[in-house]
């Protein structure tokens, strides 16, 4: 039998299967009138007299009635153009939509968001982690995805569902109560020091010597550097200016700012790459691009310059690696070179040395141990 508590504190009761559940209402249907009951389950009386408390504080001021008019596709149709659209990047907004039109409306799109739970955003969390890639032809039978995908869907979910919680839609986010697959590290791979020279020398038969000796001593984005411009070069300085990246979008190429402010930055460099980008300048003296593509006269496009790259490690001999590892080779030299963390850091643009050290642990362990080793021979020959 339901045990009754005061008004507007709900009731309780022991279930048949033994556990305690507190029912309470949460509103009034605005159609009927007829009021909206919800419940809460507990090992115990006392717990489930505290996750009454809770909710029905939650409930206070929740609006049933708009909550029941947006299904979990409108409502983020709602957010998106709203609240997350006028605030990203051009880029992010693409996969935003990607993940929304592709994953989540057509898994729980119809249903209201006042009433989706953490088990069904789970139940489509595994979904989407085993059978959510898109099948672009026929014989195509790996429809898995990466957790980097299932944990992009999770935070635009979070995003939307949270801003429902601000509008008092519904009392709480039920993606909090969910298990999101752990961050994926892509294998880092660097060009072995002794094969660089190869590479540049590959790079040089191509009339690419400038654009590739400044991207091992630099680091840059791949973005970052396709955008540069002839004035973005300060000679006397001996330094280049970062201010932009170049991005493919739809087709189409676009120059946009940094993703962060810290990606802003001003580099020195050494004075042999200073020479080689003023004798390429020479090459092409009316063009602003610092390297101008010699189909297009503009920049070149990220992918064909990805393909470049991997023509460049077949030519050297070398094992096959994204452009991306360019950048990963620099850092890795660059600290075991002596140059610290901090400095590399700004270099690289990260947003703060903490996350430089994240990223390249596996050769700040390397150096302790070998600073440990110094140390230790130091010690024994003063005992």
């Amino acid at each position: 039998m339901a045990k009754r508590r005061g008004n507007g504190e709900g009731s309780i009761r022991k279930r048949k299967d033994g556990r305690w559940e507190g029912r309470y209402t949460a509103g009034y249907d605005p159609d009927t009138g007829k009021p909206l009951s919800r419940n809460v389950l507990g090992k115990t009386q006392a717990e489930v007299r505290e996750k009454l408390k809770t909710s029905i504080k939650d409930t206070e001021g929740i609006d049933i009635r708009r909550a029941e008019q947006y299904t979990v596709a409108e409502w983020l149709r709602v957010w998106f153009e709203t609240y997350s659209q006028p605030s990203v990047r051009p880029t992010t907004a693409d996969y935003y939509q990607n993940f929304m039109e592709n994953h989540i409306i057509p898994n729980i799109g119809d249903t209201l968001i006042g009433k989706l739970t953490s088990l069904e955003i789970q139940q489509m969390y595994n979904k989407i982690k085993t059978s959510g890639r898109v099948q672009r032809y026929k014989n195509m039978t790996d429809l898995s995805v990466s957790n980097r995908l299932v944990r992009g869907v999770h935070m635009l979910l979070h995003q939307c569902l949270g801003q429902a919680v601000k509008e008092r839609l519904i009392s709480q986010n039920p993606t909090n109560g969910c298990k999101i697959p752990p961050k994926e590290k892509a294998e880092m791979k660097i060009i072995p020091p002794e094969q660089i020279g190869v590479y540049l020398k590959a790079a040089e038969e191509r009339g690419l010597l400038a654009m590739f000796y400044l991207e091992l001593t630099t680091g840059l984005r791949r973005g970052e550097l396709l955008a540069l411009l002839w004035s973005d070069l300060y000679i006397e300085k001996r330094a280049i200016s970062i201010t932009k990246q170049v991005v493919a979008r739809k087709g189409e190429l676009t120059v946009n700012v940094p993703k962060t402010q810290n990606s802003i930055r001003t580099i020195v460099i050494p004075e042999q790459v200073v020479n080689l980008l003023i004798a390429e300048h020479e090459k092409h003296p009316d063009n602003p691009y610092m390297f101008p593509s010699p189909v297009t006269g503009t920049m070149y496009h990220p992918c064909t310059a990805g393909r470049i790259h991997k023509k460049l490690l077949k030519q050297a001999g070398i094992e096959n690696m994204r452009f991306h590892d360019l950048r990963h080779t620099f850092a890795t030299l660059a600290l075991q070179n002596g140059v610290d963390v901090k400095t590399l850091s700004g270099m690289l643009g990260h947003y703060s040395a903490g996350f430089t050290l994240d990223t390249y642990t596996h050769v700040t362990n390397k150096m302790q141990r070998e600073a440990a080793e110094k140390m230790g021979g130091f010690m024994s020959q003063v005992m």
